[in-house]
């Protein structure tokens, strides 16, 4: 299968396995000492070690992201942003760095964070076992660049990521019950691609109705990614479904030039990009059309107004690349302090 190929989904005319329910995250004590959660950490450190080399040796350069500002990303599928008082004004934990990737460019045209979010998840999330309150991502933007250049630098990381864990800590991940041919189809080559409609039109026809105005649910992409033996490119989501900062497809009004990259084996996301949207004009506008108060974004805007230069990036969830990496059921096993939407927690 070549990059540019369809995936072959004719072998999952089946009813769609339901979901195991998220185990119960033990003790903060307890939890620490678990002998998962040390392999976890292992391969985690790992996988962060790979991730730098590979990125530098591609041009990029680390920054330390921000932690807190007068706006955030406004997120989506409803989760919210923490406020702080910072020194009288209200200020948001940062829910994505996404806009200070964009600043950022001015002074470093390939750069990346390993940034830390916050996002208070609906708490009928909790049970999922793929969110998190707390959590970190990959933050990758790259000036002048399309979708298909940060698409190629997506996927020859995670190739990279893969290869050097099972080089270093093979022994973890056959404790956890990982195989090498798990992995198989993602280092032989090519990932496969398809269009948002054609992912909307394929879990039709396999019984799931998904609505054609909105990402992927999350049971239709887990179907999606139980049938698949290599990890697949959606691409084209329709205008509204994301964030004001995706750039629209200047020939096909009302589609992004955005994608998500899924893992296969029914673990789902992990990386979220696009091309940018860098005109102060088209900025504001999509801003007003999304429900957004430009004066919110007024340093942002500045920028834009100055010029920020055309760019395409992502981000690639840690928490979710290790689990993906381990085979654990749910995302607090991968994280040495978690804290589950809607619950109390250390």
């Amino acid at each position: 299968m070549t990059g540019v190929e369809m995936l072959d989904l004719a072998h999952t005319e089946m009813p769609l396995p339901a979901a195991d329910p998220a185990p119960a995250v033990p003790p903060l004590g307890e939890h620490l000492r678990s002998p998962e959660l040390r392999s976890a950490m292992l391969v985690q450190q790992e996988a962060l070690h790979a991730a730098r080399t590979y990125l530098r040796e591609q041009g990029f350069t680390e920054l330390l992201p921000p932690l807190v500002g007068p706006v955030t990303d406004p997120g989506g599928r409803g989760a919210k942003a923490l406020d702080v008082d910072y020194y009288g004004r209200p200020y948001k934990l940062m829910t994505s760095a996404i806009l200070y990737k964009q600043a950022s460019l001015r002074g470093f045209p390939r750069m990346f964070y390993i940034a830390p979010n916050v996002r208070v998840e609906p708490a009928e999330t909790a049970g999922t076992g793929r969110h998190l309150v707390e959590f970190h991502q990959i933050d990758v933007e790259m000036a002048g660049a399309s979708r298909e250049d940060v698409q190629q630098i997506a996927a020859g990381l995670l190739r990279r990521v893969v290869a050097h864990v099972w080089q270093q800590v093979p022994e973890e991940l056959t404790r956890l019950g990982r195989r090498a041919e798990d992995f198989a189809g993602l280092l032989a080559g090519g990932f496969g691609r398809r269009t948002h409609a054609e992912a909307v039109e394929r879990l039709s026809e396999l019984g799931h109705r998904q609505s054609p105005d909105a990402e992927i649910d999350w049971a239709g992409e887990r179907l999606l990614s139980l049938a698949a033996d290599r990890p697949f490119f959606i691409d084209d989501y329709p205008k509204g479904s994301r964030g004001f900062y995706d750039r629209e497809d200047p020939e096909r009004p009302g589609v992004l030039r955005n994608f998500d990259l899924i893992a296969d084996g029914g673990f789902g996301e992990l990386v979220s990009g696009s091309e940018r949207e860098s005109q102060y004009a088209a900025l504001v506008t999509r801003m007003r059309e999304s429900g957004e108060n430009p004066a919110k974004y007024a340093w942002y805007l500045d920028l834009a107004r100055e010029g920020l230069p055309a760019s395409a990036g992502f981000g690639m969830g840690v928490q979710r690349l290790v689990r993906f990496l381990t085979g654990l059921d749910a995302l607090w096993q991968v994280s040495a302090y978690p804290k589950l939407p809607g619950v109390i927690a250390p």
